[in-house]
């Protein structure tokens, strides 16, 4: 990896101007620094990729005669007469255009600078927002007050940008047209025939007219100045994915064959047979690990489709070669459900398992250290407190990942430091559709789980009218009377004043009151790890018939005799977490049901809910998912440490991405070390899209 390390050690000298101090940009103070800040942009580069996302239509006209008010008008008039205000009147300056007078007015506007700008008999352009008031056409504020000789000051269709409180749509464009006048002269990095093939600019030409978009068809994801920008960031990003990749083949990782001894004693202990997507997985995996390089493995599968044994056997073949396995999860109630879920099987098979996790403290925690230094704790499964630095492994091979969407690239460098050769495989139970895995997880060698283990029935999904909901409760009596148990999941812990959310804790005090005190616990992610635990543990034994929850039982929780999930307000919910939190039941032998609550439904929120009313299958809902809330809402940043795009958009554009791979790949195959003249442009364009950063992170996954 040492040469690819050298593809972006420093920024290139072309690129400074692009990446100064905002407030080096005209009318940008530290006022404004500081707002701009708070929508992610920091320097003049930003500013160029902080695309517009509407236009007003400014093309002059002769006359507002015939004009459909309100509307933004541009006109060039004669001043006529000036009408100072007074207490509550404002100042009013009449014009004259070709056909039809109108009146400009100024609130708390002085009258010397009115005049100085708007001298009576002068000609000016105006434009502005025209309405009718007391049946008088009437400018407020014009946002263009020019003479005709500098009519082209005002553009035919004015960019309209996304803004945040403090900064106005004209500090931003002074701003964009001052990072527009750095734009450096950049050689290119994209193929020459491509460039010919599809009629698209240059890179900065591309900039400039997206910033200067001549009506709404600029704004479409086919127009040529968008779509060269999109592919460029898709470009780099798979550009960085693809040296990722070739520098982890490269470097050397730690071969960990197993023998098969006690995955079989595993799988001999097993009361059913594991499906053919399980030992195609399995198999994969096993193969990557022991081979010479390090694994990097996605395994995704759907909800209840057997990715924990799969991981386990992968753990128990780094016991067989010798070494010790870690599976790292995001809370402490999914570690201790991996846990409870693992140790039969790790007892079976005559291994040692263990947790760590905050709650250790003390001679405990020293304890488990020791052994796990030494060797004797040959499974370890933990939360954050894996990371700490005290935490040493004896001879870590493979490291588990679970939700991997919940951890940040960072986190997951410190977990591969724990092991300098060490294996991971990364689990995901959100199916990702074709065009996210590509743009997500480019780097990595993908296992599939699409079958579900026999047995598995299918679970009724029912839309409820919140209005029915004392005949919910009536039903979930009578499933506790049965012997059997439900969730009731809520929106929020406490009670919200802007949304009428139902709190977990108001809805358990009123199912308590219907159903028996005794008979309805409680969870949710406020509370104490001690009587979180015990929650669980009084659910899982049957203790509870009805556990009311908030979302931290949307992963993990296996409760076999839950047969019944209740959504309350389910419209606020996305379609992947009520999948997710659906996947809870279903998990024994009787029929399943869950009941999906909703309050008032918009159009989008009605096709979600009917989407996971007619289908369990997880990839097809992801894909509807794709489709109706489109990829900025899946591709978040500060959630899930996966990639926002800026321009591309992943859910019109899944074409691009795959050029775009297709592209980097062949780039690195002809230019390994990017030193060629197309090589060098691809380097610089890695630190303008800031793919730098990405691509030393990513030698983790």
């Amino acid at each position: 990896m040492a040469g690819h390390d050298r593809v972006v050690s420093q920024r290139p000298e072309i690129l400074f101007p692009l990446f100064a101090a905002l407030t080096t940009l005209d009318g940008i103070g530290p006022k404004t620094r500081d707002a701009l800040a708070k929508i992610g942009i920091e320097k003049p580069r930003d500013l160029l990729f902080h695309l517009p996302t509407s236009v007003v239509d400014r093309r002059p006209r002769a006359t507002v005669n015939g004009v459909e008010l309100p509307a933004v008008v541009t006109v060039p008039v004669t001043v006529r007469d000036h009408i100072p205000g007074s207490g509550q009147r404002p100042y009013r300056v009449m014009v004259e255009d070709a056909e039809t007078t109108f009146t400009l007015i100024f609130f708390r506007a002085k009258a010397a600078w009115l005049e100085a700008r708007l001298p009576p008999g002068s000609r000016r352009i105006v434009s502005g927002r025209l309405e009718l008031f007391e049946h008088s056409a009437q400018m407020a504020h014009p946002d263009h007050m020019v003479p005709e000789d500098a009519a082209a000051t005002i553009p035919a269709f004015e960019p309209i940008y996304p803004a945040t409180a403090g900064v106005t749509q004209r500090t931003l464009a002074r701003a964009v047209a001052d990072a527009l006048g750095r734009l450096p002269s950049l050689d290119e990095w994209a193929r020459g025939d491509l460039l010919e093939s599809t009629g698209w600019p240059g890179w900065a030409t591309a900039i400039a007219r997206a910033h200067a978009p001549d009506g709404t068809a600029s704004f479409a994801a086919g127009d040529p100045a968008r779509a060269r920008l999109a592919y460029d960031e898709l470009f780099a990003h798979q550009l960085t994915l693809a040296i990722a990749r070739a520098g982890r083949r490269k470097r050397a990782g730690r071969a960990s064959p197993g023998t098969g001894a006690i995955r079989n004693r595993v799988l001999a202990s097993l009361p059913y047979r594991p499906t053919g997507a399980q030992l195609r997985a399995i198999e994969e995996i096993g193969t990557d690990m022991g081979g010479p390089h390090r694994m990097n493995r996605l395994l995704q599968g759907d909800v209840g489709s057997g990715k924990t044994l799969v991981a386990f056997l992968a753990l128990v073949t780094a016991v067989e070669a010798g070494g010790q396995g870690v599976m790292m999860a995001p809370t402490e109630i999914l570690a201790r459900q991996h846990l409870y879920a693992l140790r039969p099987l790790a007892d079976d098979a005559g291994v040692t398992l263990d947790i760590l996790t905050g709650r250790d403290k003390g001679r405990e925690r020293a304890a488990k250290l020791r052994a796990l230094a030494a060797g004797q704790i040959q499974v370890l499964v933990g939360t954050h407190a894996v990371f700490q630095d005290d935490v040493a492994f004896a001879d870590l091979r493979l490291a588990v990942i679970d939700e991997q969407h919940r951890f940040g690239v960072r986190e997951r460098l410190r977990l591969g430091e724990k092991g300098a050769a060490a294996d991971t495989l990364v689990m995901t139970a959100t199916p990702i559709p074709r065009s996210l895995e590509l743009a997500n997880y480019g780097d990595m060698e993908v296992s599939v789980l699409d079958e579900k283990p026999p047995g598995r029935k299918p679970i009724e999904t029912v839309l409820v009218s919140q209005t029915r909901v004392e005949a919910v409760i009536e039903r979930l009596r009578a499933a506790v009377v049965a012997g059997r148990q439900a969730y009731w999941v809520c929106p929020l812990v406490g009670t919200s004043e802007q949304r009428d959310w139902t709190a977990a804790e108001d809805r358990a005090r009123s199912l308590r009151l219907a159903l028996g005190e005794d008979r309805v616990g409680l969870v949710h992610g406020q509370m104490p790890s001690v009587e979180k635990d015990a929650a669980m543990a009084q659910f899982e034994a049957g203790e509870v018939g009805v556990l009311v929850a908030t979302t931290v039982i949307e992963v993990g929780v296996n409760v076999p005799n839950a047969t019944i999930m209740v959504i309350e307000q389910a419209e606020t919910f996305g379609l992947a977490q009520l999948h997710q939190l659906r996947g809870r039941v279903g998990r024994g032998d009787a029929a399943s049901s869950c009941l999906m609550l909703y309050g008032s439904l918009t159009d989008s929120a009605e096709k979600r809910l009917k989407v996971l009313r007619d289908t369990e299958d997880g990839f097809c809902i992801a894909e509807e998912d794709l489709k109706l809330r489109g990829a900025g809402d899946v591709l978040g940043v500060a959630q899930s440490g996966l990639p926002r795009f800026r321009v591309a958009d992943m859910e019109r554009q899944a074409d691009l991405m795959r050029r775009a791979q297709d592209d980097a790949r062949l780039l690195l195959y002809e230019d390994p070390m990017l030193e060629q003249p197309r090589g060098k442009a691809a380097r610089v364009l890695l630190w303008l899209l800031e793919q730098d950063r990405a691509l030393r992170l990513l030698s983790v996954g």
